[in-house]
């Protein structure tokens, strides 16, 4: 499984969604859905905006965590 850790990094940079969604011009829905780990796909521009908003790399923003059922 993808673990999108939008959460961590705005409460690290005290950012709220609103506030990512004007910086990076993706629409606040979106942000919502990543925020609640709720999104299906996500698109690479989307990251590389979010990582340059936060300056971070796209390690800090996913992470995979190994899932027992495909094992």
């Amino acid at each position: 499984m993808i673990k999108i850790k939008l959460s961590d990094l705005l409460g690290k940079h005290k950012m709220t969604q609103k506030s990512l969604a004007n910086i990076t011009h993706i629409r606040p829905a979106t942000i919502s859905k990543m925020y609640y780990e709720e999104t299906k796909r996500v698109d690479i521009d989307q990251l590389n905006r979010i990582c340059h908003a936060f300056n971070c790399e796209i390690s800090d923003l996913l992470e995979y965590i190994p899932d027992e059922k495909y094992k």
